[in-house]
């Protein structure tokens, strides 16, 4: 871990300023390489960091650097009651397999990863690039319990068939009677 603050330890390197800010010349520890190549683009290649060389079109859509969009919800616990309250608003920016087809419909399904979890379902909606749910789910359970669960997210196609497409989840240790509003990352479903 780097301290980025300017005065780190007297004398140290100035590592406050970014290595990657592009408005100065290149420092003496970058290096620029310029592509003398008549390869195409699409059929480019470049070593990875293991050293193999992968093609740029497998690099852009390997699963680890796609973006699969982003799950936005809000979270309410009312202690009076002992309710924990979801709303499911929308998914941004989502993307699907093509084997799911143009515009497959799209639920998500919620767990609360209690020792007997607890699952709920949105509404299936034509899946698009900002798809919105508004949906509510109300459950009554003891705060206690709740601060040492994830909150589970699975992002599903219901047509041609039923199949998760990304998830993404949350811990519970905050909750409080102030609604919060959390954008998730979605990732690739887990083996």
């Amino acid at each position: 871990v780097s301290d980025l603050r300017p005065s780190a330890l007297p004398g140290s390197l100035d590592v406050s300023r970014s290595m990657f800010d592009l408005r100065n010349p290149p420092h003496r520890f970058m290096k620029r390489y310029d592509s003398v190549s008549s390869v195409p683009s699409s059929t480019s290649s470049r070593k990875d960091s293991q050293g193999s060389n992968r093609s740029l079109d497998t690099i852009t859509l390997s699963g680890d650097e796609r973006d699969f969009g982003r799950l936005n919800v809000k979270l309410c616990y009312v202690s009076s009651v002992e309710q924990i309250w979801i709303t499911v608003l929308h998914c941004k920016d989502l993307t699907w397999p093509s084997s799911c087809g143009d515009n497959p419909r799209i639920c998500v399904k919620g767990i609360l990863t209690l020792p007997k979890p607890v699952h709920f379902k949105s509404s299936a909606k034509e899946g698009c690039n900002d798809i919105e749910f508004m949906e509510t789910f109300v459950f009554a359970i003891k705060l206690q319990s709740l601060q040492a669960v994830r909150l589970v997210f699975k992002i599903q196609t219901q047509t041609p068939r039923k199949k998760t497409i990304g998830e993404c989840s949350l811990a519970l240790r905050e909750l409080s009677s102030q609604e919060s509003n959390h954008w998730l990352d979605i990732s690739p479903p887990s083996k």
